[in-house]
């Protein structure tokens, strides 16, 4: 029933939950000053004074545009890239007398190239503005005039209104909490939209609003709440609640934040406090960072080499265009007196040569503008686009567990996919699956658990211990998987302990109390489900999980929780029956990052007090009894064991407790708690503290945090490739190291340069407390051991050893300082692999921008949780993996994907081929605008450098829109130099976008020197061989119109042709557009040259008329286009025999692998065929001798 009220665990009775009610504090003073002047008045939207206040409404955008801007605001991003203003001053230009061409030729593919990109920009903003639309537009339950809840959509919101939020459902606006459907008003809050994390929060409403239990309780409710402006802080707010005449202090723990879940609570009653752009997860979506390719950030230098190219031939066009005008008039004689010289324009003035001279500039910056490629950039953009598409879809990088594809958030970084020079990675989530399973365990001295991990399989190897034994037992645990019984966070196997076993063992008591601790020292929440008889557990973290479960599948049942009880199935070690207990639950001293461990107080049917305790071994030795037991080294030496073999480990105790001390204790705790002096916590953590002693060990866990499947091989291909792997992670440096080994990270032949500051004198030094001190021992240390690291390196220069490094958070701290940072680096980079332990989030973006600024090199960061965002967004390339730390990490990064080891495919395969084809696109695009471009300029060059274009103005508008821009999209989104399989097999090929072979300066200028060439045979091939013989049947030698359509068919063909045979992978799609297009120039011809010649002017009849029925058309075109292709054919012919690219080298074996399967398989046949005709004549033999 939705109305009824939650009788379930009065939560706030306990400490932990005690902790969060809000005390004042400094910061409460502030209120109503600045940053703090924001007002409320809660259930009461139309207050007059509410109303002055102009808060926000709660109506959201996300789009980058809106109707009224689009048009300005997407023309001024067109127009910031040099090249469109350029083609924009050359449009306006185009109307004066200078232009040698008509202005509508060159607006037209202007607004075509500008008009499909703001498109694209209105598509992609149309589809944020639909999830604007439907976040806008979702309802929530408000509390109206009439006193009921009535649905409202969530843009409908105001500042005050009350609202009714139920299980499942996310939190329209920040909401104070005023109560819930428990009935001391806590709730749980998923906060994986913002922080990434999946383990549940508990929030608090105050006690005096708690109570306000059913929907008729608000009809008289009145309140102000004042506090702090708003921010962007996630972790932190400052108010007070003015009600009935009192005032009460609010806490981040009263706060709802938008866009988080409710979960395992019925319903919520809340009061709006920040709408819309003012809530806290609006305030912290800034957009990323703008991140653009190395490529691109080339194209523009080479833009400005064409742009330099472009003024360089302009002038030389002008210089000699001004001599030669300034010779027509000498000394009264007139030179050309055919172009009457004596009465002409300031354009060809004599008298005015150096004028004409200059104006005649700027008409050539107009007529060699076909230099620069108009339709660059939109073609870029429609093949990045089309490449992500690819990406999305690639089933071999889709999880199936999860129902994940691979997703490109941006297309902008395709290409640099194939240029990485350095991973950074995470480790847990990323390199592991952060799914945890218990796996072993120490009680009272004995190590249970035969399984063997990863990890453990990589140490003996290593150590060169036989695998026999764990083999085995790995068998034996598969097996009991293999019967039915998988259990997520369950990973154990032992039969001295598996299916009631351990009553037999000798301290069969002692495991009793191991596994009764796992059961009930803990905060998780049971849900039982009675249809399928099942129970899961809601716990706050997955290590908690595991133990409840563990202790569930080896007879300890966690199944029922009240607010002040516990209750358990139990298997009894004396009677081995199955019986239920129950314990009462008197406080939960929580774990957090400082106390390192987790305490419970409770009562059992016997009426004994109990403290049951789980914590890390660095602070629960200590706390052990002084008469401990004779096990505590042989513990020592398990957990020791435990996390060289990757594992998470725990220690386990008790203690008994007598009436008097509890009672005491209790007291002085109570004290604490109820304290409001600003030192509170110290005086709870201080009390908490006294009961947490002399505790008797039981044993220690150990939890697994599996790798992914296929990281090691993953790894393993990505070194091949020569790519450098660096993991950034919080664990200590035992279990990175080992983590390391297992995932091929780390090998046997690789030695290891560890530095840290876990020495004695370092350690001496911060127990006398002086600080300065220790910053000085720890600076020479770090100094001397990143020297002694660099000796280590220069000694072994020319063999073939190669260095790990390992450095811990500490050293890292220092190794990041400016005085540092340089050799840090200069360490790190010629070691192969580089571990760095006990990371902060923030050590980890530090990290990335030292290798990124740096090196200059490519930089890919990746990682699963909220703490890697900063080092995703500060690489070159963000990898987020949509695991189980949330999505925080996915909707940062540029690509996401589910596993590690899609990251081989995603470079190796789709980072290769779209470095090679945005490479060889753009090259094709400078190569093909410059045999053009170059074609008008030697037409001018032979007449007189007069600005007279070669071609008809639509001819030299069309070039880049209609006649080459197909195929090279084509080339951009198809082409392979090699097959998914040869790339994967031959991960060497990556090291071309490593040292960016395909888009290096001498590649891009022969690319520009070739079409240079080819535009010197074409130019020169078709004008020698026509200007002294008839063109035509009938006689008639070529005129002006018929060369230009001459020389532009040899043109059309020779770039088209040059994309064939450029291109190493056909689909029919490619020969569509190639041939297609060199069809469509024909069909063009036609059908312009059909248009009356007021229109057509040049191009009328030309083709029907003088080249289709001329027949040295035809062969001129073939004999020309041949000999425009054989420099490249031939170069590229010397290139593959004599100094082969490393796909050239693929291509080569490939071919002759084939070859010999092709050779085996007709041997094979023909040994079959005269196998079958020896078996005839054998049948005809016995035949005739009967």
């Amino acid at each position: 029933m939705p109305g009824a009220r939650r009788k379930g665990i009065h939560f706030s009775r306990l400490y932990s939950f005690s902790c969060f009610r809000s005390p004042f504090r400094d910061e409460h003073s502030q209120i109503g000053q600045k940053g703090y002047s924001r007002v409320v008045y809660c259930n009461d939207s139309d207050n007059p004074e509410q109303l002055m206040l102009r808060y926000r409404s709660n109506y959201v955008s996300t789009t980058k545009y809106t109707a009224f801007n689009f048009i300005p605001k997407s023309l001024f991003e067109q127009f910031r890239r040099v090249a469109n203003i350029y083609f924009l001053v050359v449009a306006c230009v185009s109307f004066s007398p200078l232009a040698p061409y008509t202005a509508t030729s060159i607006l037209a593919p202007l607004i075509a190239v500008i008009g499909a990109t703001m498109v694209k920009e209105a598509v992609e903003d149309w589809r944020r503005m639909k999830q604007d639309i439907e976040a806008n537009n979702r309802k929530v339950k408000v509390y109206d005039r009439n006193n009921d809840f009535r649905d409202t959509r969530w843009k409908k919101l105001r500042v005050g209104n009350l609202v009714k939020v139920y299980k499942d459902e996310y939190f329209p606006a920040d909401l104070l909490l005023l109560s819930s459907s428990y009935e001391d008003g806590i709730c749980y809050v998923e906060t994986t939209n913002l922080d990434g994390e999946t383990n549940l929060k508990v929030k608090h409403a105050l006690d005096i609003t708690s109570s306000l239990q059913q929907d008729n309780s608000f009809e008289q409710f009145k309140a102000i709440i004042k506090c702090e402006d708003p921010n962007e802080d996630l972790y932190s707010f400052v108010g007070t609640l003015w009600y009935d005449g009192q005032q009460y202090p609010l806490s981040l723990q009263q706060i709802l934040v938008r866009d988080s879940k409710l979960r395992n609570t019925e319903y919520v009653y809340g009061v709006v406090v920040f709408t819309g752009h003012d809530t806290k997860v609006m305030q912290n979506a800034t957009d990323p960072p703008s991140k653009r390719s190395k490529i691109e950030r080339k194209m523009d230098k080479v833009i400005y080499v064409l742009f330099s190219l472009l003024i360089l031939v302009s002038f030389i066009g002008s210089f000699f265009f001004g001599i030669n005008t300034m010779k027509d008039v000498n000394n009264g004689k007139l030179k050309r007196w055919y172009l009457r010289p004596d009465d002409a324009t300031v354009f060809y003035d004599p008298r005015r040569s150096a004028l004409a001279a200059i104006l005649h500039f700027l008409t050539g910056l107009m007529l060699y503008g076909y230099l620069i490629p108009i339709s660059l950039y939109v073609s870029i953009e429609i093949v990045k686009v089309l490449q992500s598409v690819f990406i999305n879809q690639d089933q071999d990088m889709y999880y199936e567990e999860m129902d994940k594809p691979a997703h490109a958030r941006t297309s902008n970084l395709n290409e640099e996919l194939g240029q990485v020079d350095t991973i950074l990675s995470d480790k847990t989530g990323t390199l592991t699956c952060n799914s945890m399973d218990f796996v072993k365990c120490s009680i009272g001295g004995v190590a249970y658990g035969r399984g063997m991990t990863e990890v453990e399989r990589a140490l003996a190897k290593r150590k060169g211990d036989p695998l026999d034994s764990g083999i085995n037992s790995e068998r034996s645990s598969d097996e009991y998987m293999a019967s039915g019984k998988s259990i997520k966070g369950f990973n154990f196997y032992d039969d001295r302990v598996m299916n009631g076993q351990w009553v037999n063992e000798p301290k069969a008591e002692m495991i009793q109390k191991f596994f009764r601790v796992l059961a009930l020292c803990h905060t998780a929440i049971p849900d039982v489900n009675e249809e399928a008889s099942e129970i899961s557990y809601e716990a706050e973290s997955p290590d908690e999980a595991a133990f409840v479960i563990a202790a569930r599948e080896l007879g300890f049942e966690f199944f029922e929780r009240t607010q002040t009880s516990i209750s358990l199935h139990e298997l009894d070690h004396e009677s081995s029956r199955q019986i239920d207990r129950s314990y009462t639950l008197l406080h939960i001293l929580e774990f957090s990052s400082a106390r390192k461990r987790m305490s419970v107080i409770v009562k059992n049917a016997e009426n004994q007090l109990l403290l049951l305790c789980k914590g890390a071994d660095s602070v629960m030795f200590e706390r052990l009894s002084k008469e401990s037991q004779d096990f505590v080294a042989i513990t020592r030496d398990h957990i020791k064991k435990y996390a060289e073999a990757g594992l998470r480990t725990l220690v386990v105790a008790y203690r008994e407790l007598s009436e008097e001390e509890f009672s005491s204790w209790q007291e002085e705790f109570l004290k604490a708690q109820t304290s409001v002096s600003a030192d509170r916590d110290a005086m709870v953590d201080a009390a908490a503290d006294k009961i947490e002693k002399d505790l008797i060990l039981l044993g220690a866990t150990a939890v697994e945090d599996k790798l992914q499947k296929g990281v090691p091989e993953c790894i393993d291909k990505l070194a091949n490739a020569g790519i450098k792997i660096w993991v950034i992670t919080g664990d200590k440096m035992e279990t990175a190291i080992n983590i390391g080994y297992a995932c091929s990270l780390l090998r046997e032949d690789m030695k290891q340069i560890v530095i840290t500051l876990d020495s004695q004198e370092v350690n001496d030094l911060e127990k006398l407390g002086d600080k300065e001190a220790v910053a000085k021992a720890s600076n020479a240390s770090i100094t001397n051991q990143i020297r002694d690291g660099k000796l280590q390196l220069s000694s072994s220069e020319g063999s073939s050893i190669s260095f790990g490094l390992i450095i811990d958070g500490k050293s890292l701290a220092f190794a990041l300082s400016k005085n540092l940072e340089d050799a840090f680096l200069d360490l790190a980079i010629n070691c192969a692999s580089v571990i760095c332990c006990r990371s902060t989030p923030k050590q980890k973006a530090l990290v990335t921008r030292l290798v990124k600024k740096g090196k200059g090199r490519t930089t890919l960061a990746i990682g699963d949780g909220a703490n890697d965002v900063g080092m995703l967004q500060e690489a070159d390339i963000g990898v987020g993996i949509s695991g189980v730390e949330g999505m925080q990490a996915a909707m940062s990064s540029d690509f996401a994907i589910a596993q590690f080891r899609f990251l081989e495919r995603l470079l190796l395969v789709h980072g290769h081929w779209c470095y090679r084809r945005i490479s060889m696109m753009i090259c094709y695009f400078f190569y093909k605008n410059i045999a053009f471009g170059f074609t008008l300029f030697w037409y001018e060059a032979h007449a007189s450098f007069s600005g007279q274009p070669a071609y008809n103005d639509w001819y030299m508008s069309f070039y880049n829109v209609f006649f080459t821009s197909l195929p090279v999209i084509a080339l951009g989104v198809f082409d392979q130099d090699v097959s998914a399989r040869l790339c994967l097999k031959h991960p060497v090929l990556y090291q071309e976008g490593i040292h960016n072979i395909l888009f290096s300066w001498p590649r891009i200028l022969g690319w520009m020197l070739n079409g240079i060439i080819s535009s010197m045979i074409i130019f020169f091939f078709t004008t020698k061989s026509v200007l002294l013989q008839a063109f035509r049947i009938d006689g008639h030698v070529i005129d002006y119109e018929t060369l230009g359509v001459f020389m532009y068919t040899c043109v059309v063909w020779t770039v088209n042709c040059q994309m064939a045979i450029s291109i190493n992978y056909f689909t029919w799609i490619q020969h569509f557009f190639i041939w297609g297009s060199i069809l469509f120039w024909y069909a063009f011809l036609v059908m312009y040259g059909a248009v009356s010649p007021i229109i057509s002017t040049t191009a009328y009849q030309v083709l029907v008329e003088a080249c289709a029925p001329s027949p040295f058309y035809w062969l001129g075109t073939l004999l020309v286009v041949v000999s425009s292709l054989l420099p490249y054919f031939l170069y590229r012919a010397f290139q593959t025999e004599f100094h082969p690219m490393i796909h050239d080298v693929i291509q080569r074996r490939r071919l002759e692998s084939l070859e010999m399967e092709a050779s085996r398989e007709l041997l094979f046949q023909h040994k079959g065929k005269l196998g079958n005709l020896k078996d005839k004549l054998r049948e005809e033999d016995s035949l005739l001798s009967k």
